[in-house]
């Protein structure tokens, strides 16, 4: 078992705070980001989203009901670093199987706490997003920059999709599911729905996905800048008009850019699950969970605005008015956070029949 080790975390801008390790101790960079959920660690840390990033808790106090395997996102963590006020040593729920020290060190996740997260919460709202690096070592600025130089997180959605086809039976909807890092909540809902899912990794060419002879299809959440996959955006490029489309979060993103769209990097993103959104159709709001730093802008003639977001009135969902398209930036799923929106789901499958209504 390690022991906690002094550290520090050193952002881009010369900022620097001073923790303890807890987790598995080594040197990491990444870009920092920082997530609202006062609960769900457990799927924030499994959530593939968070690839490449060191991810930053507002709440206080994490680690106190410990880690079960019913609630993972994926198999493993996929994130940097993990960075918290303080940490929990002795977990108390019935569900617990081990504690989150445990599961860091299991997973080779180093975790930082004793900072003051506020603070640093605060900087990446006045700052934007940057780069930051955890060590342990007394490192000259010149080491920092050149590791802070080395990150780069341009395939964080290679590393993170499925590396082949495989399939979930059901006698439903036959979804062609592009996995561009999917949380496992995504699929779990579409299963409960008796959907019958391929699931093809991002690269997959529109031919493979069309010789599935789907009734929709799904592209999926996942980390990054859509922009770093010009081959999965060429793939629903092709698919437009021979199939129903839809997509949540970066598949939202992936969908606008075959549509005409633009994108946007945002100053330092959408994390946690209060978000409230707002359906321009029907006036109705929703608490939402999120997690992007990219949003969709720019719509060509055919592509309108479905959904804003309430607190800063960027784009939350689209929708074609011509084809069976739609997408939403939020989660569904939740998987952390509120279930307002579970009925996307629904929606999204009567687009196989033209339809679409929402609630």
């Amino acid at each position: 078992m390690q022991t906690s080790r002094p550290a520090r975390l050193i952002l881009e801008n010369g900022a620097e705070f001073r923790g303890t390790t807890f987790g598995y101790a080594h040197d990491v960079v990444g870009e920092v980001v920082f997530t609202t959920n006062m609960t769900g660690y457990q799927e924030t840390l499994t959530d593939p989203s968070f690839c490449g990033q060191i991810v930053v808790m507002t709440y206080p106090l994490i680690g106190n009901y410990g880690v079960n395997f019913e609630d993972m996102e994926a198999d493993a963590p996929a994130l940097s670093a993990f960075v918290v006020r303080e940490m929990c040593d002795y977990p108390s729920n019935f569900r617990t199987e081990m504690d989150l020290d445990g599961f860091l060190r299991q997973n080779k996740i180093v975790g930082l706490q004793g900072i003051d997260t506020r603070a640093l919460t605060r900087i990446i709202r006045e700052s934007g997003c940057m780069k930051g690096i955890i060590t342990t070592k007394e490192l000259s600025e010149t080491a920092v920059k050149k590791k802070l130089d080395s990150l780069d997180n341009s395939d964080v959605i290679s590393r993170v999709s499925c590396k082949k086809q495989y399939e979930i039976k059901g006698d439903g909807t036959k979804i062609a599911f592009i996995d561009m890092g999917c949380k496992a909540g995504i699929l779990r809902d579409l299963e409960s729905r008796g959907c019958g899912i391929t699931v093809f990794p991002y690269n997959a060419k529109a031919k493979d996905v069309l010789k599935s002879k789907p009734d929709l299809v799904f592209i999926s959440n996942g980390p990054g800048d859509p922009k770093d996959v010009p081959e999965t955006v060429e793939t629903v490029k092709a698919l437009v008009g021979k199939v129903p489309l839809c997509g949540i979060c970066m598949g939202h993103q992936i969908i606008g850019m075959a549509l005409g769209c633009g994108t946007k990097k945002l100053k330092f993103g959408h994390h946690g699950g209060n978000h409230p959104v707002k359906n321009l159709e029907t006036g109705k709001v929703y608490i939402s969970s999120q997690n992007h730093n990219y949003i969709v802008s720019d719509y060509p003639e055919g592509v309108e605005e479905l959904y804003v977001n309430v607190n800063d009135g960027t784009c939350e969902g689209i929708k074609h008015k011509t084809l069976p398209i739609r997408s939403v930036q939020f989660h569904p799923e939740a998987s952390p956070g509120p279930l307002d929106t579970g009925f996307i789901f629904d929606d999204f499958l009567t687009l196989v029949k033209g339809g679409g209504e929402n609630a």
